[in-house]
């Protein structure tokens, strides 16, 4: 019997509906209440909590720092039941002033660096509010934002805070929900600001909506924390057009020369998010790999004065071409991809610049009109009772007689009421009334009090009755915010092409290159080898290893092409200034490190191409075929080589040369025999035959 009582208990449900109801349930709790910002103040729950926490604790810029574990103790049990470590990391991050570009909170202690430490833990750390922080709760006690129950319905907060800048803007911020994300970069305050005023007045004076472009002629684009430079305004452009855009940072880098004639890279601004000592790591590995060649050293220099990497290179290198390379493999240039998407009446939508500017001054229109009502109310009600004083300090003898006639307060209420026409409030005002009011004055105070409140509650009445005054008064009140807290841009932006490349960067002269048998190569200046007169005895061009030898030496240009044909008949090809520069003495590189060469592959003839003046290849092979190719069938070569000629088995390619199309060729065996013949006998063929 027992038993059929427990399965009538058992609900038989579809695993399929309950998963997706679960899941969609826990979507849709992330997605509005988690990770993603409201349009109207710019933060997410966690943020809001914790800034309202810290109101509560009367934690504010003008008192003393508090334990941060106080105030995630705070927020953890009055507002937000989840973990206190993601409430401390949120915490933290509104401290770091290379995270959040405005910090709303005011952080005492070690709250971590731009390189990846972390701060220290919340019983040794202890914060306030920000000066600027106390804008957004301005006026949040004067009925100017709803509020709701908490988890358990015993406390109160507040739904959105009154914001009063352009915080989600100005702050930007990240999160990542289910199904979308949202990447919004801090700007300026002074240009947001400037935005948000130009639409008050092309409503207010011109009675129009504002186009896009007057709101980018104003922001002129992100203003990161950090510093660095923007690169190009297309990504800007994207962003605020269509709500998502990629937008290319780069780090502020300057080139040194130091005492010995050796140049150093000194980076002093990094891209946003981009961590130092992972950075500076990887370009160690960058270095150790071989993937870049040239530098000698990478030490950090940072200091409290500012940040300062110093990269220093061998004398033999480009720093340019260097510091290019540092940007295409490293952090040192970053993509900062814009996604606005932020809660609409807790929806998400994508927002372009516009919109976002426009939600928040219908949030400010609300805030506004809820606060001169509020004032209206309480300055309505203080007008009344004094009102009621003057009454009765007009009448005061009369108002004693009474007061001392009665047997109680509700008496004397009642006579005074229907004495003097008073109501109840005044009436109770004027029993409470000190002796101190009956001086000349006091009465005189009551009196100026009273005045002030009748032209005040004329003007809140006329700003509730016109738009146009209202978005005078939230124009007004955005200026002072300006003033008080903008300052001047970090961020750059630069004009950019992406096409930019090393050989920009490269001055055009004469080189000479020469490689060893052994397959070294390296590159001299012209004037390292000097005419000599009668009885010069040379001088010597280069350091081999034992049974090596020179085989090829040729004079060219830095910008000109080099094509390098091997036994496997590929070709690759390199322009002079790829190859490392070296001093007269050295060896130089061996051409494995700068040539994906196959393995057993080796380089057999090397042709310097200046443009593609000459017509043909000749080519020939170990067994005697020979083969004329046009010379325009090698413009496009890859990086990973590409067929120059078919081999039978068992062949290689030993020898090529750029010919006119007339010239005689000469082929010499190895014993000795020999051919001549003109190349118009040999007719032209297609690269891969």
């Amino acid at each position: 019997m027992d038993d059929d009582k427990i399965f009538d208990k058992i609900d038989e449900v579809g695993l399929k509906k309950t998963m997706e109801r679960s899941y969609i349930d826990y979507a849709m709790s992330v997605i509005a209440a988690r990770a993603l910002p409201d349009v109207r103040d710019g933060l997410k729950p966690v943020q809001r909590r914790i800034l309202h926490s810290m109101i509560e604790l009367n934690n504010g810029p003008d008192k003393p720092h508090r334990k941060c574990a106080r105030i995630v103790g705070d927020t953890m049990g009055k507002y937000h039941p989840h973990g206190d470590s993601s409430i401390y990391k949120a915490l933290v991050k509104l401290a770091q002033e290379w995270n959040t570009r405005y910090p709303l909170v005011d952080g005492h202690g070690n709250f971590g660096s731009v390189d990846g430490d972390h701060a220290a833990a919340m019983r040794y750390t202890e914060a306030r509010l920000s000066k600027i922080s106390m804008e957004m709760m301005a006026d949040i006690n004067k009925d100017t934002v709803d509020f709701t129950p908490n988890f358990d319905g015993t406390e109160k907060e507040p739904v959105v805070l009154p914001s009063r800048y352009p915080n989600l803007l100005v702050n930007g911020t990240s999160g990542i929900a289910v199904g979308m994300a949202t990447n919004i970069p801090p700007h300026n305050l002074k240009e947001t600001i400037d935005a948000a005023i130009k639409i008050i007045d092309n409503r207010v004076e011109e009675g129009r909506e504002t186009e896009i472009d007057e709101i980018m002629d104003i922001v002129k684009g992100p203003d990161f924390p950090t510093g660095a430079q923007i690169l190009g305004r297309q990504g800007i452009n994207d962003a605020y057009r269509t709500g998502r855009g990629k937008i290319k940072v780069r780090a502020i880098t300057e080139i040194e020369t130091m005492n010995n004639g050796k140049h150093r890279i000194v980076v002093t601004e990094l891209p946003y998010m981009v961590n130092k000592s992972l950075l500076i790591k990887n370009m160690v590995d960058l270095v150790k790999n071989k993937r870049i060649d040239g530098i000698t050293d990478i030490r950090d220099e940072s200091s409290r004065e500012g940040m300062r990497v110093v990269i220093e290179l061998r004398k033999d290198v480009n720093a340019n071409v260097i510091l290019n390379q540092l940007f295409k493999h490293t952090q040192l240039q970053d993509t900062f991809g814009c996604i606005m998407l932020a809660l609409v009446d807790g929806v998400p939508k994508i927002l372009n610049i516009k919109d976002m500017l426009t939600y928040y001054l219908k949030h400010q229109e609300d805030v506004v009109t809820r606060r001169t009502k509020y004032d209206l109310n309480k300055a309505e009600e203080r007008a009344h009772i004094l009102q009621g004083y003057l009454i009765a300090l007009d009448n005061i003898d009369e108002v004693i007689t009474i007061i001392r006639n009665s047997k109680n307060v509700g008496e004397a209420k009642a006579k005074l009421i229907e004495r003097f026409g008073l109501s109840e409030a005044q009436a109770g005002a004027i029993v409470d009334m000190r002796l101190r009011a009956l001086t000349g004055l006091e009465r005189e105070k009551i009196e100026n009090e009273y005045n002030e409140l009748i032209a005040k509650i004329a003007e809140y009445k006329e700003i509730l009755a016109d738009e146009n005054k209202l978005l005078g008064v939230i124009k007004t009140e955005l200026a002072v915010i300006a003033d008080k807290y903008g300052d001047e841009r970090r961020t750059s932006i630069t004009a950019y092409s992406d096409d930019i490349t090393d050989e920009e960067l490269i001055k055009r002269e004469e080189i000479v290159i020469s490689m060893t048998k052994l397959g070294y190569i390296k590159r001299m200046p012209k004037d390292t080898f000097k005419a000599q007169n009668r009885g010069g005895k040379g001088i010597k061009g280069m350091n081999t290893i034992d049974n090596d030898i020179i085989d090829e030496i040729f004079l060219t240009n830095t910008h000109n092409f080099i094509m390098f044909f091997t036994n496997m008949g590929r070709v690759y090809r390199m322009k002079g200034y790829e190859i490392p520069e070296s001093g007269r003495n050295a060896r130089g590189v061996a051409i494995v490190n700068l040539l994906q060469l196959l393995p057993g592959e080796k380089v057999t003839a090397i042709i310097p191409i200046a443009g593609f003046d000459k017509k043909y290849l000749m080519m020939a092979t170990k067994n005697g075929i020979v083969k004329k190719t046009k010379i325009e069938a090698f413009e496009n070569i890859r990086k990973t080589g590409l067929a120059a000629i078919t081999l039978n088995e068992g062949d290689e390619l030993i020898e090529v040369k750029a010919t006119s199309g007339e010239n005689d060729v000469f082929l010499v065996t190895a014993k000795g025999m020999c051919i001549r013949f003109n190349e118009e006998c040999v007719r032209d063929t297609g690269r891969t035959s």
